[in-house]
């Protein structure tokens, strides 16, 4: 994948994020129930368990909140009305669109998210339509300040990493979905710092915009999306020059 942008448009996506943090904690919750209702409440033996509520911790979710979206999953009606959609399509100058949906109304949030494509220059598609172009992997990020890039190479391809790529702000680690947690464990108890860490859907190929109008269409279409309630998680191609975002 093309990876010169790839580390601008995390930081950008972060940005967002954390922008909303109420957002983000209804957001996570769902994903806790969802994952407590389906694999139980032990994180232990819970893998997507694990993730969520590592992501929840990382968003500086209170342990209550965190404690009481396990409960309603296992045992609460609350967490058990959601639906899991993959919904897919196309965005401006051509880019891939997926996206990760919990929802209590299929039918509600299926027109909502037709709209939002078409009103940002996208279409909805099939299923199936472009879900082959990604792969789910493991991605960890290291800022290049203080870090050795020969030593964080080898201690990542010993720790089980897939691929590494050294950026011009940072390096990326990229894992089996099964070894992230191993691997991460591993180079942090080396002294290894993230600045991101997750399991995500990574494209075996991007689209580089360069038009800036293309390149604003598609981002306001990407940002749209990530605001949608019952939109968990959007993974794209897309690939802006850093200049332009």
């Amino acid at each position: 994948m093309a990876g010169h942008s790839k580390w601008a448009n995390v930081k950008h996506r972060k940005a967002r994020v954390d922008a909303a943090k109420g957002k983000i904690f209804t957001k996570v919750s769902k994903e806790i129930m969802v994952a407590a209702r389906q694999g139980g409440g032990d994180i232990s033996n819970n893998f997507r368990l694990r993730l969520a509520v590592q992501k929840a911790r990382e968003n500086n979710m209170p342990n209550d909140n965190i404690q009481r979206a396990i409960q309603k999953g296992i045992g609460d009606t609350d967490g058990a009305g959601y639906e899991e959609i993959i919904y897919e399509g196309y965005g401006p100058a051509g880019i891939a669109v997926m996206l990760e949906i919990l929802t209590d109304n299929r039918n509600r949030t299926a027109g909502e998210i037709r709209h939002l494509f078409t009103r940002h220059g996208g279409s909805l598609g099939e299923s199936g339509c472009v879900a082959w172009m990604f792969r789910r992997r493991g991605f960890l990020t290291v800022d290049r300040d203080g870090a050795d890039e020969d030593a964080l190479l080898l201690a990542a391809l010993d720790a089980g990493a897939e691929d590494f790529q050294a950026e011009d702000e940072g390096f990326e680690i990229y894992t089996a979905p099964e070894d992230f947690e191993a691997v991460k464990a591993m180079l942090e108890s080396q002294g290894v710092a993230f600045t991101g860490a997750e399991v995500t859907m990574i494209p075996d190929n991007t689209v580089t915009i360069s038009n800036p109008e293309d390149a604003r269409l598609a981002l306001r279409l990407v940002e749209a999306l990530m605001d949608h309630d019952d939109v968990q998680n959007v993974y794209s191609n897309l690939d802006v020059p850093r200049e332009l975002l």
